[in-house]
């Protein structure tokens, strides 16, 4: 089957990106080197090509109570324009199906952006639950789009070098709001742990977009950087921290459901009814070795297992996020089996690193 592409991979060949299949899209790895494509985002800007996710625009009289009956977070908690909210969207089961940021537009009007791997499948699943919950409003995905995230301390700066035209409708924007400016939709949001926009802009003007950024000295970097960015960030990556077989409370997310009041939401009924027994907690490796997903973890309240590892280069030591027995507490000495070795690890609370700095207590062996 052929790969997906992105309005901007020819940008990426010319570039000399290593190439892999993401999802069924053929998306950057790397341009060279995925450490330092990691360090120009904690130190400078670098950019992605996200534009295989999907906005997804729902509006109309009744989209914000459908929001808040589809989503575990309530939209209702958006009052100004531009706001945004994380949230993952569940199964009647209390699974997660995915995880999203929906932003406030408008009275009426909202903003999605979903991952790619699902997007079919949530488009689905949103079908289905108008026609359970009814209501007047519609369903837009906007595969007209393009999505450009600029992250790091200078990134801000290199975007308005590059478009200063956005700069009046961005310079004022808070952390998790949004903007638009002429052909643009600008958040400060990000999956890096670091400051920063998410642009969307028309499909048919990304390479421009793309060649500006990159002369503005905005670095472009790939899935390979991508992933250990938000790892170090505590940050969930769908499909290896959650999934359809977990609930939030089991994927450290429990902070993004809000079963405060009344309202009827998909999923409610089941978490209320759970007693999770597992919970995900981040590990720091004591020693040589690197942690990667689906490694067995060995406490002293049973067995676990990592879902996402990678060697961290800005703690410059291994770390990983893991699903461990409830009982296990932060602190805790774990071994992880390594290539038929079990090596030491320390139980830590994510994020590891924001804002370029380590944020955990590193154990006195690792330093």
């Amino acid at each position: 089957m052929m790969l997906k592409q992105t309005p901007l991979n020819a940008a990426h060949r010319k570039l000399g990106a290593k190439l892999v299949d993401f999802g069924g899209w053929e998306m950057p790895l790397h341009y060279g080197s995925q450490i330092e494509e990691h360090h120009r985002v904690r130190r400078g800007a670098g950019m992605f090509d996200v534009s295989h996710m999907l906005a997804l625009d729902i509006a109309g009289a009744d989209a914000r109570a459908f929001l808040r009956y589809a989503l575990a977070n309530d939209v209702a908690k958006l009052k100004q324009s531009g706001a945004a909210l994380y949230s993952c969207l569940l199964d009647d089961a209390g699974h997660v199906l995915d995880d999203l940021i929906v932003y406030f537009v408008a009275e009426g009007s909202y903003r999605l952006v979903v991952n790619a791997s699902t997007a079919d499948k949530d488009l689905a699943w949103f079908g289905s639950l108008r026609a359970r919950h009814g209501g007047s409003f519609s369903l837009a995905p906007r595969r007209d789009l393009s999505l450009i995230a600029v992250q790091g301390p200078q990134a801000r700066e290199r975007v308005w070098q590059a478009l200063p035209a956005i700069r009046p409708a961005t310079e004022v924007l808070a952390r998790f709001h949004a903007a638009a400016s002429g052909e643009f939709f600008i958040a400060r949001t990000g999956y890096t742990g670091e400051d920063g926009f998410e642009l969307m802009c028309p499909t048919g003007n990304a390479q421009r977009v793309w060649d500006d950024l990159l002369r503005a000295g905005a670095a472009p970097c790939g899935l390979g950087a991508r992933d250990t960015l938000r790892l170090e960030a505590g940050m969930n990556l769908y499909g290896q921290d959650m999934d359809e077989t977990v609930t939030p409370t089991e994927s450290g997310l429990a902070w993004t459901v809000d079963a405060s009041g009344e309202r009827d939401f998909v999923g409610r009924a089941a978490l209320k009814a759970e007693t999770p027994q597992r919970r995900l907690a981040g590990l720091v490796l004591i020693g040589r070795g690197v942690l990667r997903a689906h490694q067995r973890v060995a406490t002293t309240h049973g067995e676990g297992q990592t879902t996402s590892g990678s060697f961290a280069p800005t703690l410059g030591r291994s770390i990983a996020f893991a699903r461990l027995p409830k009982a296990v507490a932060n602190g805790d000495s774990v071994q992880v089996e390594v290539r038929e070795r079990l090596l030491e690890a320390r139980v830590v609370t994510p994020p590891f690193v924001r804002n370029g700095k380590i944020v955990i207590h590193l154990p006195e062996e690792t330093k």
